[in-house]
């Protein structure tokens, strides 16, 4: 059996509405992949997608930004959506700025906003399409 893809669901505070909002829309695209969130963000979508697979991490700022980062590092997460809040200052900013990082170092899938979400769920990479991108092509059949 091949293992579903992993993504990764990330939002600021003052973007947590827009993303439970965005899986809620995308719940049949989603319901392909094997989620896991930061904790509050994963708590708000389960509790209005509870049919989803999510598992939510721990908070961001008590290190679920670290833990993402892992698993980017890793090898075991295929996209990133993280709906950031460009406005408001974050304490823990350096986290974000190190899980931004790793994303692009590791030349992972990343959506920072709504717009780019919804073209990062229809992407060949995370549909299992072929492209003529030399990047290795990711299954979604489970």
């Amino acid at each position: 059996m091949t293992k579903r893809p992993r993504l990764a669901l990330v939002a600021h505070d003052a973007k947590k509405d827009a993303m439970v909002d965005f899986v809620a829309r995308n719940s049949d695209k989603l319901s392909d992949f094997e989620l896991v969130s930061t904790g509050t963000t994963g708590g708000r979508i389960l509790a209005k997608c509870p049919a989803l697979d999510l598992t939510p991490l721990k908070s961001g700022p008590l290190g679920g930004d670290q833990q993402i980062g892992s698993m980017i590092a890793e090898g075991r997460l295929h996209g990133l959506i993280f709906f950031i809040d460009p406005l408001t200052p974050m304490p823990h900013d350096v986290d974000v700025k190190a899980l931004m990082r790793l994303a692009v170092v590791y030349d992972l899938p990343m959506a920072l906003n709504l717009s780019t979400a919804e073209i990062l769920l229809r992407s060949a990479r995370l549909t299992g399409l072929k492209t003529t991108s030399t990047t290795p092509e990711i299954s979604v059949s489970a």
